[in-house]
């Protein structure tokens, strides 16, 4: 297939810069000429892109979603410039009258994360859509860091002191949301790419844990970084949640946990978030929310990691890891930014000296996860059933 419909997408999710200029001039500034420029810049831009986008467009629906989202990506990547004072005069207007959140140290971050990972990841998902190719891996990616970005997201925007503030925009947030969620269903519905040969196969799956060194470490890794984890997903969530009578008894068994396995006492916990990470304090609730929902996500997903690395033939492993390598990704990088962020009170921020090891530990979270996704992903011959197997079967 032609990869001119790819192009066409590419010239499309352009307009956004003139149609963004084109609106604020017309509500915010009403600048004639300037609202004149836009639209002339809007109107050649979209006639190259439906140019493009007519010859041999693709049937995958996905690709005209993605077309869309692609669209609405530059438009936050625009948010995010504005708002740092990069830009000026695109979306001035929207940024005075839409929800408070997108004004959040994590809204910022949000906007830039969109603006430049989801933008990317939806060019190489329209271009091996166009070419035919599989986008299944890169998909599952996006499908975690959606998914991880919504849910802080909008229990944060419940939860958080603007909880109160809803404006029309919702709507359209809620359409967007309806949309992702059907196309996560269809990227898990495409056919995997990974398959095993029968003699590679056994011989991966014949191999101990010993003779496996890559394997090994991780393993090694995964233990301190469940205990990371549960470590920063209650030690200020346990206080708030042990007030619902219906969780008591389960929270109280965390604390123990905390307390007892990990020896953190309440002067310990205490400590670490006014040394190293008092973001966790934030009255916006998106830290809390953050870590109570990597808790409750990346917790398990260690225990069932550790399970895939012990017992060959779990196929379930290279999609799992892509799914929470590209959640992480979205969470760390929230995290980490908005702990930074000027837009964060000065009381919230990382203080200076400890901002090494913050990043640090940070970090490292982040990346060793994607070592073992790529791991996972290029030598799958340990997860996999070997194709003769499946014909017995």
């Amino acid at each position: 297939m032609s990869a001119t419909a790819g192009t066409g997408v590419f010239m499309l999710s352009l307009i956004s810069i003139p149609f963004c200029y084109l609106f604020n001039s017309l509500i915010y500034n009403n600048s004639t000429e300037a609202f004149f420029f836009a639209l002339w810049t809007a109107a050649l831009i979209l006639t190259i892109a439906i140019r493009f986008m007519l010859k041999k467009a693709p049937v995958d629906p996905l690709f005209y979603v993605y077309a869309v989202f692609a669209f609405l990506s530059v438009v936050n990547l625009i948010i995010g410039l504005e708002q740092d004072n990069i830009i000026d005069g695109f979306v001035t207007f929207y940024l005075k009258e839409a929800e408070p959140h997108v004004n959040t140290a994590h809204g910022h971050m949000i906007s830039y994360w969109d603006g430049c990972v989801h933008y990317l990841m939806y060019l190489l998902m329209i271009a091996a859509i166009t070419w035919g190719d599989s986008y299944r891996a890169i998909g599952l990616y996006w499908v975690g860091s959606f998914l991880m970005r919504t849910i802080v997201y909008n229990l944060g925007n419940a939860v958080g002191k603007y909880g109160t503030q809803v404006t029309p925009f919702f709507i359209l947030h809620m359409l967007y949301i309806s949309v992702s969620v059907w196309a996560c269903f269809r990227v898990f519905s495409q056919p995997s790419t990974h398959d095993a040969q029968l003699t590679s196969s056994q011989e991966a799956q014949r191999a101990n844990l010993l003779q496996r060194p890559m394997d090994l470490l991780f393993i090694v890794y995964l233990i301190p970084a469940f205990a990371f984890c549960v470590f920063r997903g209650l030690v200020n969530n346990c206080k708030t949640i042990n007030k619902h009578g219906f969780m008591q008894i389960a929270i109280n068994g965390w604390y123990l946990f905390l307390e007892v396995v990990l020896d953190c006492s309440g002067k310990l916990c205490e400590d670490y978030t006014q040394r190293f990470e008092p973001y966790l304090k934030d009255p916006s609730a998106y830290p809390k929310v953050q870590m109570l929902v990597s808790l409750l996500y990346s917790g398990p997903y260690y225990i069932l990691t550790l399970y895939g690395l012990l017992v060959p033939g779990c196929q379930w492993m290279p999609d799992l890891t892509l799914v929470h390598s590209g959640a992480l990704a979205q969470a760390q990088f929230s995290h980490i930014g908005a702990s930074l962020h000027t837009r964060t009170p000065f009381s919230y921020r990382v203080p200076a000296d400890s901002q090494p090891i913050f990043l640090l530990v940070n970090v490292l979270y982040v990346l060793v996860p994607h070592a073992l996704c790529y791991r996972c992903c290029t030598q799958p011959d340990f997860f996999l059933k070997p194709k003769g197997d499946k014909k017995s079967q």
